[in-house]
């Protein structure tokens, strides 16, 4: 079995299991292509919300977070979070991580998703959260949750 320590014993930095198969050009080409905002789940959301006749606002920037679904008059916001950037049960598999800075990445995502909530609530909001893999399970019981509470 191979002993991928250097002389010093330490784990060597540039272990196999930490490198990227895409260049940092390519890494980054594929980066850049992935939406902050209007992803396939939020389009299909805010189609499915607005057949049931419910207006809204998205991403509505007059807040902190800027919420993917907001009522301002009513102060509600809606929050559709991707599994993997919000870091859903992030202890149960960040073990398969390639590196450290995509658990540092997500961890720091996570606090600043607790930043975003605590501040709107303290300043009067209704904050829900729906995860995706919830929603591409059932999008009907998640526009039924979503209707209720935005009313």
């Amino acid at each position: 079995m191979k002993n991928n320590n250097n002389k010093s014993g330490k784990r060597a930095v540039g272990h196999r299991a930490n490198r990227d198969i895409f260049s940092k050009r390519k890494r980054s080409e594929i980066m850049s292509a992935i939406k902050s905002k209007n992803t396939v789940l939020e389009k299909r959301l805010f189609l499915l919300l607005r057949k049931q006749g419910i207006k809204f606002k998205t991403h509505y920037g007059g807040v902190i977070g800027k919420p993917d679904i907001a009522l301002p008059k009513s102060r509600k916001a809606v929050f559709l979070h991707s599994d993997f950037w919000h870091g859903w049960h992030l202890s149960t598999w960040e073990h398969i991580l390639p590196s450290e800075f995509w658990k540092v990445k997500l961890k720091k995502n996570r606090e600043r998703d607790k930043k975003v909530l605590r501040t709107l609530r303290r300043k009067g909001w209704k904050v829900m959260i729906l995860w995706g893999h919830s929603f591409r399970k059932n999008p009907e019981s998640s526009v039924a949750r979503i209707a209720r509470f935005l009313k």
